[in-house]
């Protein structure tokens, strides 16, 4: 039954996003050889091309070689929801900790700036198609949902949030901008712009290029040593090395529990008529999610199509992945269930796509940047969800520290942090699998209930795993 449901639908292929955008841009030749260069970024997605961008910027002199073992836009960065948010990619409360309030709180405000940079710099380099300010809306759809709402929003204007950043909807100002089936209520920001991700990436490396910074696609980086990089087509040295892999940081051999690769997996519809948008009422074009522990996401694409995603199977054992992007079919029944739904009137629509990608997750579920002036690596990453704003925050901060400039952005509360590698197998599979089936019990009892208060099972899970 489900494999003859799923029978019409693309899966892998990368992404929707890549095929949409006409496939794979002109192939980029591999490293030719041993080289030297001044700076050396492992890898072509969103941090390594901003990275790439403001260095050559700052200081044009530069010798900049971006290595990438697949193509420019290969991994999430060509894969993702296209959600470009101004909440940290971090946890506000371990920023706080180790740099107080004041650090937290300017790590927010220059989250809010990565989202208007990302954008301005799309439009003046000339992809500003990629990018549209729609604002971004988060829907309850049970009591225990809209409490959480409630919470989440007074813990945001704490945090830097003003009223005009954030504010709760009704149930009935919901419905004004999309018909969402049960809905109570939920909130709004402004600050988050829909991206097309691959058309977005496949910019910003073109933008790269002609500052005169050099990508080598199909060249795979075997190892990270102190001033270079081992690559199956000969050694770069370099000042400084930017090891920007993100899910992929498990393919570094001594690098393998740094981040977890969560898996997050998406489905796409045809293009919808008018009749059936009018049914949902979803005009405006904000991105869309929900607030249940097991968090779903979408956007209205500009040719009428939804994209909705979730973390389906989020992880597998030993971190290995499906580089392809190919779903496993019971991740694609969960996100059309989810799909009807939130929007009932759709049980006709066909899905036409359906792809996964990895994104990194540390053990304290925040983003960092590192440097070590000793070996010339730096490190940025562990975005959970929130790269598409922070890894141009990610790239301007690097930037200030390979420069050796004190900035408000070298002093950020993620430079310099460090958090403990992931448990050893299979208790990091075991520990993953528990926590998500936590998450969904949790889900089906709040809804099943009624209770104004979030389950316990989840309460516990979030204190387990610390997010």
């Amino acid at each position: 039954m489900t494999t003859t449901r799923n029978a019409g639908i693309a899966n892998g292929g990368v992404s929707f996003w890549v095929h949409d955008a006409g496939g794979r841009p002109r192939v980029r030749p591999p490293l030719a050889g041993p080289t030297e260069v001044d700076v050396a970024i492992v890898g072509a997605g969103l941090t390594g091309l901003w990275t790439a961008y403001y260095l050559k910027q700052a200081n044009p002199k530069l010798e900049i070689a971006v290595l990438e073992q697949e193509f420019a836009g290969f991994g999430a960065s060509g894969r993702n929801g296209g959600w470009m948010s101004a909440e940290p990619a971090g946890q506000y409360r371990r920023y706080a900790a180790t740099h107080g309030e004041a650090g937290a709180r300017s790590l927010q405000q220059q989250m809010f700036g990565a989202v208007r940079e990302s954008a301005d710099v799309a439009r003046r380099e000339g992809f500003g198609d990629a990018v549209a300010d729609n604002g971004l809306i988060h829907f309850a759809t049970n009591p225990a949902q809209l409490d959480r709402t409630h919470h989440h929003v007074q813990a945001m204007r704490q945090q830097g949030w003003g009223e005009s950043d954030v504010y709760e909807l009704t149930a009935d100002d919901l419905a004004d901008r999309v018909r969402v089936a049960h809905a109570l209520g939920g909130y709004a920001t402004r600050h988050c712009v829909r991206v097309h991700p691959a058309r977005y990436v496949f910019g910003l490396a073109f933008a790269v290029e002609r500052l005169g910074v050099k990508i080598f696609e199909g060249t795979t980086a075997l190892q990270i040593e102190p001033h270079r990089v081992v690559t199956d087509r000969g050694d770069v040295g370099a000042q400084y090395i930017v090891q920007a892999l993100e899910g992929y940081t498990v393919s570094m051999p001594d690098q393998r529990r740094r981040l977890l690769p969560m898996n997050s997996s998406m489905v796409i519809t045809e293009a919808l008529s008018s009749g059936a948008l009018e049914e949902i009422g979803w005009s405006g074009g904000e991105l869309l999610g929900d607030v249940a522990h097991s968090f779903t996401y979408m956007q209205l694409t500009e040719d009428h199509r939804i994209a909705i995603g979730g973390r389906g199977v989020p992880y597998n054992f030993a971190s290995s992945f499906d580089r392809d992007g190919k779903t496993a079919a019971v991740a694609v029944e969960s996100l059309r269930a989810r799909l009807h739904e939130i929007f009932p009137s759709l049980h006709g629509v066909q899905l036409e796509h359906t792809w996964s990608g990895v994104l990194g997750v540390p053990r304290d579920w925040s983003a960092a940047v590192t440097i070590d002036p000793a070996t010339g690596v730096v490190r940025a990453g562990g975005y959970t969800g929130h790269g598409l704003s922070g890894t141009n925050l990610a790239a301007r901060t690097v930037r200030d520290l390979i420069l050796g400039e004190d900035t408000e952005l070298s002093r950020l509360p993620w430079v310099g942090r460090q958090a403990r590698a992931w448990e050893p197998e299979p208790l990091r599979w075991m520990g993953s699998t528990a926590l998500y089936a936590a998450y969904r019990y949790a889900d089906r009892r709040e809804y099943a209930t009624g209770a104004k208060r979030t389950h316990f099972t989840a309460r516990f899970a979030d204190f387990i795993s610390g997010r």
